[in-house]
């Protein structure tokens, strides 16, 4: 317990001393010291994440106990962290991960000044900080603090070229969709508190916490927290935000919306699990919205000749993935297509951001091609990464993607074909973008062809150690069928329970898995076909329009939500605002400065005016004395009511 103590400290406090070293003095250290200090702080909380996961594998999950965060008579909630199977888990990605995007980082992000520099370090820094208190939370609360925070550090990172209004405009996007999802998740929270009076991990997820919940609390506090884990993870609806924070630098896209920050939702629900299988509503919903999404997000990549766009729509797709997974119950499943999904895809963002560096910052994969032998290490790379994705067996995405595609099949045959809908249209995707740009001939500027190089080894070497990972991941969850333990599965058993019996016959699931494999296959090796010699030029065909303007999606929201808003928000201030509230308050005064002007002539200094005045007063007197009875009942009146 003491150990774990201090192990927790140090994963938390390291990352959260870089981000004020950096950020209180990105005035006066060197671009240097910089690097150094925020890539060594996450190193080392990398290294206590590897012995806290070793504790917890020898000894168990640990709770370790900081203060009271909140006590009252009626609510108690500590500020705990738990570290276990699925948080020593995540731990690993987070820092692991993040360390290897900030080693990439000193070299990707050269070119800017010492301040911003820093600046972007001290961001990074703090982002891993508020993800770290998001997975070790040992309560909803807290974790809603993390939660927060890694949306306020999206929100940094993506406007981190603050100058750029387009990229402000993203960051907004981003902030304000992702709010629209707190505040599910916030709600759940509450409702939790006013049926349990708790929010400790230890007390709502247990047998005696369902007894006290109706199925209609059950349902409705998975739905809201489901939304959370729609604006954090960018489901159906609230996904749109995701390919727009591409504004940001590269390496941010990969360490938030590939790695780490978009799989909040996941972990939330895997965490929730007990909840979250007790409400057959919310599985289906869940399922559904995720293969949704998924088969949306895929029709949308297609078309796309960004090269950060295939890619953020691609996440979108994955994400859907996982959630199928979470539907149909595969909580392993869904975390475990999380860590290969964390690898690969990191791998190709990183991969992306090297083209990038390399074609003096070109993003169009029309204007690319021929890269493969110009930049040998990233285009290896670059290639593993896209057979991960694509599930083609033996690398990690294969293994992953095929667990949940079982699921799915055992829970509905449906859900299997748009799965393998998916999975095909993810090979052909990823294949038509490594195709367009490492292949055939180059299509940019010859300036742009005679500066071509491979990046510096700070940016190839996590792309090397990346690509390993992406080849070797799947070996945690090789099935039984195929003469494996699932490491996963079973290490995930005191979070998730035993793994689902999904009575499928080996050779069904054989047939199943070959089937799944051979629509890849097939699938990447037209990309290929097609695009070698050829580039999609700008779509003619209705549906190719269709999905190049995805879906007309954002258009939509526009004229339906964003519009009328505007609108609305126009007329409070042009009419409830100025008109009515100022208008009260603005004419006061006018009222009250109009009153002063013409009281003020009765004191004139003319001696007429005042003899004037009190002959007036004189009869104003005689009046009342001759009507004294009236006067007189009017005061009785008076004082009798």
């Amino acid at each position: 317990m003491g150990i774990m103590k201090i192990l927790v400290g140090f994963i938390i406090l390291w990352p959260l001393a870089g981000f004020l070293f950096n950020g209180l003095g990105r005035n006066y250290w060197s671009k240097k010291v910089i690097a150094y200090k925020a890539t060594g702080y996450i190193f080392a909380s990398f290294i206590a994440s590897i012995f806290a996961f070793i504790q917890v594998q020898n000894h168990g999950a640990v709770t370790v106990r900081y203060f009271d965060f909140i006590n009252t008579d009626t609510v108690k909630i500590p500020f705990d962290f738990k570290v276990d199977a699925l948080s020593s888990l995540f731990l690993l990605v987070i820092t692991g991960v993040g360390s290897l995007i900030h080693l990439y980082s000193t070299a990707y992000m050269k070119e800017e000044a010492a301040p911003h520099y820093a600046r972007y370090f001290s961001y990074l820094n703090l982002f891993i900080f508020s993800m770290l208190i998001l997975v070790l939370g040992d309560n909803y609360v807290v974790m809603f603090i993390g939660w927060e925070g890694v949306g306020l550090c999206s929100y940094l990172l993506i406007g981190y070229w603050f100058t750029n209004g387009n990229y402000n405009y993203a960051a907004k996007k981003a902030f304000i969709m992702n709010r629209i999802g707190d505040l599910g998740f916030l709600l759940a929270i509450f409702w939790l508190i006013v049926k349990l009076g708790s929010v400790n991990y230890n007390e709502v997820l247990t047998a005696t916490s369902l007894t006290k919940l109706s199925s209609t609390d059950i349902s409705g506090i998975t739905l809201l927290l489901f939304v959370g884990a729609m604006g954090k993870s960018a489901q159906i609806p609230l996904f749109t935000w995701l390919p727009d924070a591409m504004a940001g630098p590269t390496p941010v896209s990969a360490l938030i919306h590939a790695a780490t920050m978009v799989t909040a939702g996941i972990y939330m629900i895997t965490r929730s699990n007990i909840l979250f299988s007790h409400s057959e509503l919310t599985q289906n919903v869940i399922a559904i919205i995720g293969i949704s999404t998924a088969l949306l997000a895929a029709t949308i990549a297609i078309k796309q000749n960004d090269i950060k766009k295939v890619l953020a729509y691609s996440t979108v797709s994955q994400l859907g993935y996982m959630f199928l997974g979470l539907g149909v119950g595969a909580y392993s499943g869904a975390v475990f297509h999380v860590i290969t999904h964390a690898f690969f895809k990191a791998l190709l963002f990183l991969g992306a951001g090297s083209v990038i560096h390399a074609m003096h910052h070109e993003q169009d994969i029309r204007k690319m091609g021929g890269l493969k032998s110009k930049l040998p290490i990233t285009h290896i790379t670059f290639l593993i990464g896209c057979i991960a994705i694509a599930g083609v067996p033996p690398f990690s995405g294969f293994f992953s993607k095929d667990e949940i595609l079982a699921a799915a099949f055992a829970k509905s045959p449906i859900y299997w074909v748009l799965g393998v809908l998916g999975a095909a249209m993810t090979a052909f995707y990823m294949f038509r973008l490594y195709t367009t740009t490492f292949l055939g001939k180059f299509r940019g500027s010859s300036d742009q062809e005679n500066h071509l190089h491979e990046s510096p080894l700070a940016m190839t070497l996590p792309l090397i150690l990346l690509a390993i990972a992406s080849a070797l991941a799947g070996a945690i969850g090789i099935p039984e069928m195929m003469g494996g333990h699932h490491w996963l599965s079973h290490n995930l058993i005191p979070i998730v329970g035993k793994p689902i019996e999904l009575g499928l016959s080996h050779s069904l699931e054989w047939t199943l898995m070959a089937v799944s494999v051979s629509i890849a296959l097939l699938a990447l090796l037209l990309a290929i076909s097609m695009y070698k010699k050829k580039t999609d030029e700008e779509p003619t065909t209705t549906l190719g329009k269709f999905f190049y303007h995805k879906w007309h999606i954002d258009e939509l929201y526009n004229e339906v939500i964003v519009e009328p808003l505007n609108r609305f928000a126009g007329f409070l201030k042009n009419v409830i605002e100025k008109q009515i509230i100022d208008g009260a308050v603005n004419g006061t005064g006018k009222l009250v400065q109009y009153s002063a002007r013409k009281v003020r002539l009765v004191q004139n200094g003319q001696v007429g005016y005042y003899i004037l005045f009190m002959v007036a007063g004189i009869i104003l007197l005689f009046m009342i004395w001759f009507n004294d009875i009236s006067i007189l009942l009017f005061f009785n009146k008076l004082t009798k009511n």
